[in-house]
């Protein structure tokens, strides 16, 4: 099996001899590791099994003072475009002669995010409560653009998936009520999963936080890997015995506790621990719940990229230390 087949068969739910991991390192963490890589590259090093593009997109241009303002702004926002397609078609064909790893178009701050973007987010959840017929007019604005975004590059055969991001949750519970989340973001995030699929592309989605009252919501609209899975914010157990048999999670191992205070050996431990439940009979992609900071030390980076390239004996549920 190819990478691209592990990454394929772990969202497929489909359990095979190695769980495919994906790792995000923030550049003061690579600093740390940088002595150690003998010159490679940082995505050498890592060596993910998915491999990341960014697409042309968009972003908000010149809005002006209002859009700061408390009161609702009335004026159309400005946008301009960012990338350049030939360049982007041309990396991810350069890409597919050499590898074999998933690709996935990464493009966070897609919705809400995006809304907030533009107005500071104390102003935006003022408006989604106070302002409706704003806060939907934006939301609308940034669905249609995106959509014309997406079908842009969706026919590309390189691409195998593409991840949305939008952070709807604190570690307690969702930003906004289960409610107001229903009628002004599901129905445009519905429409963005529906336009990947038509073109046989995997949905990925970055929320973090306490998102677990709309999981429902989320395995009905199609979603295929759902991340970060913060174990401080929800019960991953849980989340796998409800949803595990239609939604491969990407996550879950703790960036708050144990990678920056355990020893490597507890890094190890819970790392295995992490894969043997949420690997069972497939739909896990290993990971950290959230890039790994300078704050995690070297050592356990380290007991972390060990466990994550081990074979495994039973679709999952043990490591063993054996090269891809």
């Amino acid at each position: 099996m190819t990478r691209r087949d592990y990454v394929r068969a772990a969202i497929d739910h489909q359990a095979a001899d190695y769980v495919p991991y994906l790792i995000d390192f923030c550049p003061d963490a690579w600093e740390l590791l940088r002595p150690l890589a003998g010159g490679a590259t940082q995505e050498a090093f890592i060596d993910n099994d998915v491999q990341d593009f960014t697409a042309p997109w968009w972003q908000w241009h010149d809005l002006g003072p209002e859009w700061s303002a408390m009161e609702a702004p009335r004026s159309r926002p400005k946008v301009i475009g960012t990338g350049s397609y030939p360049e982007f078609i041309e990396s991810l064909k350069r890409a597919r002669d050499t590898s074999d790893k998933y690709f996935l178009v990464r493009i966070y701050g897609s919705h809400f995010e995006k809304a907030y973007f533009s107005r500071g987010i104390e102003n935006f959840l003022a408006d989604m409560a106070g302002e409706p017929r704003f806060a939907k007019r934006i939301l609308n604005l940034i669905i249609e653009k995106n959509l014309v975004m997406l079908e842009n590059i969706l026919a590309l055969p390189e691409i195998d998936g593409v991840l949305l991001g939008s952070d709807w949750g604190s570690q307690a519970d969702l930003l906004m009520s289960y409610d107001t989340w229903q009628e002004m973001i599901r129905p445009g995030e519905q429409a963005e999963y529906d336009l990947i699929h038509a073109y046989g592309k995997d949905v990925w989605v970055h929320s973090c936080g306490n998102i677990e009252r709309i999981l429902p919501c989320l395995v009905e609209m199609g979603l295929d890997v759902l991340n970060p899975v913060q174990p401080e914010a929800m019960d991953i157990a849980k989340l796998k015995r409800l949803y595990g048999d239609r939604l491969a999670f990407w996550g879950g191992i703790s960036t708050q506790r144990t990678l920056p205070y355990g020893t490597p050996e507890e890094v190890k431990a819970e790392a295995r621990a992490v894969r043997r439940l949420m690997a069972e009979g497939g739909g896990y992609i290993l990971s950290p719940a959230q890039s790994i900071q300078s704050d995690v030390p070297v050592e356990n980076m380290l007991a972390l990229l060990e466990v994550a390239r081990e074979k495994v004996t039973d679709g999952g549920s043990n490591g063993a230390p054996s090269g891809r």
